[in-house]
């Protein structure tokens, strides 16, 4: 005699076979998050090119050297970043953690670093149409830093408590995904605020 058992809750979701729903996810995420860096640079252009406000605005002066060490810091991150998950695919625990550590820290680096130029920097958002664009554009994109090192953090934890492996590193993928977005809206930032 056969039992029949009546299911509780909603149908199973449609899982396509070719992209993973946690992927898609914060694809879709990053998605909302280049529009909303859109909406900033929207007003850096009305500001620098429509407006013709000078950039900088005299007497400032942006700190372009210290600048692009930072970049250089954060790309070399993206850099230890893909390492690390590299090394999970091929079951390299030691690659794992190390590379997200030094990711870490030089997310950290490049953070502690962005808040050192803020106290030196000579000028606030409240000093005109340039200084409120400079620190809206340089502050979101900190505040994304901030966040990326939060998700860094959990995944460096979860690494040396052992909880990754080749069939398991969504929680290194994931955050590794946003890591990359971090490091390329900074060079667009770096390249618009600080070169041209």
């Amino acid at each position: 005699m056969a039992v029949h058992v009546e299911a509780h809750g909603p149908p199973l979701a449609h899982r396509s076979s070719r992209v993973d729903a946690s992927i898609l996810g914060i694809f879709l995420f990053i998605a909302s998050e280049v529009m909303l860096f859109g909406a900033f640079f929207t007003a850096y252009f009305f500001v620098r090119v429509a407006a013709g406000t000078p950039w900088p605005t005299p007497p400032f002066h942006l700190p372009v050297f210290v600048a692009g060490v930072n970049t250089m810091i954060l790309v070399t991150s993206s850099f230890t970043m893909h390492w690390a998950l590299q090394s999970i695919k091929r079951d390299n625990h030691a690659g794992l953690q190390a590379g997200l550590l030094l990711t870490f820290l030089m997310g950290l680096t490049f953070l502690l670093t962005q808040i050192l130029e803020y106290s030196r920097i000579g000028f606030a958002p409240k000093d005109g149409a340039f200084a409120t664009v400079f620190y809206c554009l340089t502050g979101l994109h900190g505040a994304h830093v901030a966040v990326g090192l939060m998700l860094l953090g959990a995944a460096t934890i979860r690494a040396f408590r052992g909880h990754y492996s080749s069939e398991a590193h969504h929680g290194v993928e994931i955050p590794g995904i946003y890591w990359h977005f971090v490091d390329v809206m900074w060079i667009v930032v770096y390249s618009t605020v600080y070169i041209l």
